[in-house]
């Protein structure tokens, strides 16, 4: 079987290249190991914590013992299912922030600055606010992706930005638009109630095509010969065959899968790949190092009244929700309930936000647990840029045993200051006039936890993942020795073959990684076709203009 494409990963940015590929009138063959996502804990965008906690749909990654974090091997979930992590997220919507993209142009990502992206998130977006605000001369309006807001019908939801407000920070109509700094709406990949997954927004519109098919396989390692990729060894039902590349090769399997599959293809660090017993095409120490992600601890506070969505967490209640979004697609099961955010700055001298807080109208646990206390709200909070770095390993040469992961977490004390600050400016949020009639006392960490040391055992013993792993086949220039691919994507040593997906960013972005994922396919996708880029858009982003001085 021949395509002039083939692409490994029907995820995030996989989906977005088939899209634009196909679009284009080349041949593409998507490779992807998951199954279908159709179903209600999939398409219900309130069943949020099902999917990601069911083997059918998740990889099953968890990382190595985290030395500061007691030694807790923390869960790492990735999508194993059409549309990849997309189908199994919190379907919230962030772009990130101008100065991320600054930084990746900055550090060698030459035509990746907020100037060259902005164009394309303006592509990629049909943006509905749903006359809940917004920035639309900032927005898309006529792209695949459907990003809409919730209701807020939430007394919780709308004094959280109530509070942010009484608490000195600014409230920003549009943390997509022109100011993310501040408090506001959350904006998410939901449509018409449903989940719109890159799925639905970009692979089966492009499988509507007759250039663009779905193989369903393992991918085993990229085929090399004479330093070009050739195509990809999958295994189907216990057969091995080889799906071959007219043109490239591009690996979008996540920031986990797509190091673990150029290292079992021969591209990777040399004495790695040699204590493997694997033939080494290139020799690229940076393939499966420079990995992050963001931690979060969740702040929770039992309430005075019965105005959360523990209303709904009993069998009944949540039957009632069920049925009325399978009859209607409304209800609490139409939103992810993520509906406030705030992206706020830890200090002064700190020039644009480096915290990140979700808002959840009941205090649960992404595991579907919800607190004992019974009514009550929570704050996730985690800082965004933390300096620790991770890197990701093989086991063995065998393509079917899981890499290792680890983050290593926390390894710097600027994290230990950060996480302090976040929780205690929450505890600040909460503790104003908006939460007054809603606050009973707080869950966790508790009252007691005041002191340095009670928080870090609190965040030693409670800090998760917010599951956006990336980093480890950074994008950089061709004379960076730990850069992976070049700014057009390409694998460096090796040609015909690209990585694309958040495994090439440089750092991570402010926010959930969904939309720079996503990014990522779309701007592949011209560089792969030749195309010239789309014309810059120079606007620039708000800044406190006392951000040297002020905190808030």
């Amino acid at each position: 079987m021949k395509s002039e494409y083939v692409i490994v990963g029907a995820g995030s940015a996989g989906c977005a290249l088939a899209y634009r590929l196909s679009e284009a009138g080349k041949s593409v063959t998507v490779i992807e190991h998951g199954g279908t996502d159709a179903g209600p804990f999939i398409q219900m965008p309130g069943a949020l914590s099902y999917p990601m906690n069911m083997k059918r749909y998740d990889w099953g990654f968890r990382t190595e013992p985290e030395p500061h974090l007691g030694g807790r091997r923390l869960a790492c979930p990735r999508g194993k299912v059409i549309g990849g992590s997309s189908s199994i997220n919190g379907m919230i919507y962030v772009r990130g922030h101008a100065r991320d993209y600054d930084h990746w142009r900055d550090q060698g990502a030459a035509g990746w600055g907020y100037s060259d992206v902005l164009p394309y998130f303006h592509r990629l977006e049909s943006w509905n606010s749903g006359g809940h605000g917004g920035d639309p001369e900032w927005r898309g309006k006529n792209g695949p992706l459907h990003v809409t807001r919730g209701a807020r019908t939430n007394p919780l939801t709308r004094a959280f930005v109530e509070a942010g407000a009484q608490a000195g920070y600014g409230v920003t109509g549009d943390y997509n638009g022109h100011r993310q700094e501040g408090v506001g709406p959350f904006d998410m990949t939901v449509w018409q109630g449903e989940r719109w997954s890159a799925a639905k927004a970009y692979l089966r519109p492009a499988l509507k095509r007759e250039n663009c098919n779905l193989v369903r396989g393992f991918a085993r390692k990229v085929v090399i010969r004479d330093e070009r990729a050739r195509g990809v060894e999958i295994e189907q039902g216990g057969r091995v065959r080889v799906i071959e590349a007219e043109a490239e090769v591009i690996v979008a399997a996540s920031a986990i899968n797509s190091p673990k599959l150029l290292m079992l293809s021969g591209i990777g660090p040399a004495d790695h790949l040699k204590s493997m017993g694997i033939e080494i095409v290139a020799d690229r120490p940076g393939v499966g190092k420079n990995l992050q992600d963001h931690l979060e601890v969740y702040v929770q506070a039992a309430a005075k009244q019965k105005v959360s969505l523990y209303t709904y967490w009993n069998l009944l209640g949540k039957a009632y929700v069920g049925a009325r979004w399978l009859l209607t697609k409304s209800g609490p099961g139409a939103s992810n309930q993520f509906e406030s955010a705030g992206f706020i700055r830890s200090r002064a001298g700190v020039d644009y936000p480096d915290l990140q807080i979700h808002f959840l109208p009941i205090a649960v646990r992404y595991d579907g647990q919800a607190s004992a206390e019974g009514h009550g709200f929570q704050a996730h909070v985690g800082p965004m840029r933390s300096p620790s770095r991770g890197e990701i390993t093989l086991r063995s040469a065998d393509p079917k045993e899981d890499p290792r992961i680890f983050f290593n977490y926390m390894s710097h004390v600027e994290d230990w200051v950060d996480f302090r600050q976040g929780i205690r400016l929450v505890r600040d949020i909460f503790g104003q006039d908006a939460f007054k009639p809603y606050l009973k006392h707080e869950i966790q960490p508790g009252d007691a936890a005041q002191s340095d040391e009670a928080l870090d055992d609190f965040i030693r013993e409670h800090a998760e993942s917010a599951y956006h792993p990336c980093g480890t086949c950074k994008m950089g220039s061709r004379d960076d020795p730990m850069a992976v691919v070049d700014p057009e994507t390409r694998v460096i040593g090796v040609q015909n073959l690209r990585v694309a997906d958040s495994s090439i960013f440089p750092r991570i972005t402010n926010g959930n990684l969904n939309a720079p994922s996503i990014l990522v396919g779309e701007k592949a996708s011209d560089h792969i076709l030749g195309k010239a880029p789309l014309p810059a858009d120079n606007r620039e982003p708000w800044i406190h203009p006392e951000w040297r001085t002020k905190q808030r």
